[in-house]
């Protein structure tokens, strides 16, 4: 999350992303001894690093290797892919969005739709398997309320897009505070018929924001800590703040998810989710996400218990909450009699098996490696802020960069750490390897690259992985695999 936080929506939903500034989870807890066969050695090799430019990332490994695409200022949110004319699209938070033609050599940039047209800012686009492009966009009511509205922009003959709104929720309560995550990940199904959207918490940690007693003893609400599923043949959709209504037209598709700012679909079709965390120290993490569960927030933060929702918690005696993040120093965390009871049952996060991105906060209050002592965490260092999750599906990889198999490769971008004191502060780029273990997914996740400036999204074409960079200059990175 951000330290330094703008007035826009825009900026308001990637806080929830950690564009704010405030997250600390992990404990001790979310450790477990890890199958023997599916732990990396502890006799890995250091990583060979180099910096083949001086204002751009640092390369950990050989074979891979490094060029600026194009800078194209900060603020910018979003870089897909669309599979219809296999162009690069980039969302800007204040300009709208873009086509880059040509990304792989002289990548020029034109605008395809303005915020006029799409009737909002967005924060989150996705394309169908045909160009239709999906946006998702926030829009505050009365100055109190907000609402979303997923637009459908139809290809046109102009080489633009034209402009319907496919669904629109009821106002629902802002908290007016960094914890309004809003709504902004997107995906599209594999076959076109479905959207799937993060609908982010307004709260921290599920205490009470009442919006300076707007509404009183109100903490998340029906369409906030979900993920929707939407059909992509619907026009002027409502969708209600009721969970009963919600469950009834089906709109529900999974809950208790925080802040899953970035979703993707594995080569299976299974889908996956990343979470940002508190501001706590507790974990972030990597989800499988199916249908009719539930994945633990506000109750469960990766595998450990939200500690708020017990009668005896005492916030002086927490050490899971370190300076530095708004919540923990203005009190969020408190003794609160009013918590509602959990569900009957949660769904874990993917297991990491390291080697990297698996710092956590133990029940001492200390900073521990959960691969050097041979656990697994569930799933990421807190606040490394995951984001930008993209499956390997081109056989132009080499071989150790690909899918095989039963077992998955991916590359995840890490916003990075706001503050705290751990050590594994992320804006960096991560390979993962998901193998399917039973009923859930284990992981391997390897550091290939660091430095980058907020690193926001990424999209992956033949063998070149593109990464968006929120900071800085706004610059977009190509890492080709040879």
């Amino acid at each position: 999350m951000l330290k330094n936080h703008q007035s826009s929506q825009i900026t308001m939903g990637i806080i929830g992303v950690r564009l704010c500034a405030l997250f600390v989870l992990l404990g001790v807890t979310a450790c477990q001894s890890p199958p023997t066969t599916s732990a990396p050695s502890l006799d890995a090799p250091s990583p060979v690093e180099s910096q083949p430019m001086a204002d751009g990332p640092v390369l950990l490994g050989a074979g891979i290797t490094l060029r600026k695409v194009i800078e194209v200022g900060p603020g910018n949110i979003r870089l897909v892919r669309n599979p219809a004319d296999g162009d690069v699209y980039l969302l800007d938070s204040a300009g709208g969005i873009f086509r880059i033609s040509d990304i792989s050599a002289s990548a020029t940039r034109d605008k395809v739709a303005s915020l006029r047209e799409i009737e909002g800012t967005p924060t989150g686009m996705a394309f169908g398997p045909d160009g239709t492009l999906y946006a998702v966009l926030n829009t505050t009511v009365d100055e109190k309320m907000t609402q979303v509205v997923v637009r459908k922009g139809v290809p046109n003959d102009q080489g633009r897009f034209t402009w319907e709104t496919l669904a629109s929720s009821e106002p629902y309560p802002l908290s007016n505070t960094y914890y309004d995550h809003l709504y902004n990940g997107i995906v599209v199904s594999p076959n076109g018929q479905w959207i799937y959207i993060n609908g982010g918490s307004r709260t921290e940690h599920g205490e009470v924001e009442d919006n300076g007693g707007a509404f009183p003893n109100t903490r998340d609400v029906a369409l906030t800590s979900k993920i929707l599923r939407l059909p992509t043949s619907a026009a002027k959709l409502v969708l209600p703040n009721d969970e009963a209504a919600l469950m009834a037209d089906g709109l529900i598709f999974a809950r208790g998810t925080r802040n899953a700012y970035d979703l993707a679909f594995a080569p299976n079709g299974d889908l996956f989710a990343v979470d940002n965390g508190p501001d706590a120290d507790y974990p972030d993490e990597l989800n499988w996400i199916r249908e009719g569960l539930h994945y633990g927030f506000p109750w469960r933060f990766g595998t450990q218990d939200n500690p708020q929702q017990f009668a005896n918690y005492d916030p002086p005696k927490d050490l899971h909450l370190q300076s530095g993040f708004y919540a923990t120093d203005n009190g969020l965390y408190h003794n609160d009699p009013g918590f509602p009871e959990p569900p009957s049952a949660f769904t874990d996060p993917v297991v990491n098996h390291g080697p990297d991105a698996m710092k956590y906060r133990g029940e001492d209050g200390q900073e521990y490696d959960a691969y050097a002592q041979g656990k697994a965490l569930s799933t990421f260092t807190p606040h490394r802020a995951p984001l930008g999750i993209v499956f390997v599906t081109d056989s132009e990889l080499p071989a150790q960069w690909r899918s095989e198999g039963d077992t998955f490769s991916a590359f995840m971008l890490s916003w990075g750490a706001a503050g705290g004191t751990l050590s594994d502060k992320g804006q960096d780029l991560l390979h993962l390897q998901l193998t399917k273990t039973g009923d859930n997914y284990e992981a391997t996740s390897t550091e290939i690259a660091r430095g980058f400036q907020n690193p926001i999204d990424a999209v992956l074409i033949e063998n070149r992985l593109y990464v968006l960079e929120y900071g800085g200059n706004g610059a977009i990175w190509e890492l080709t695999f040879e």
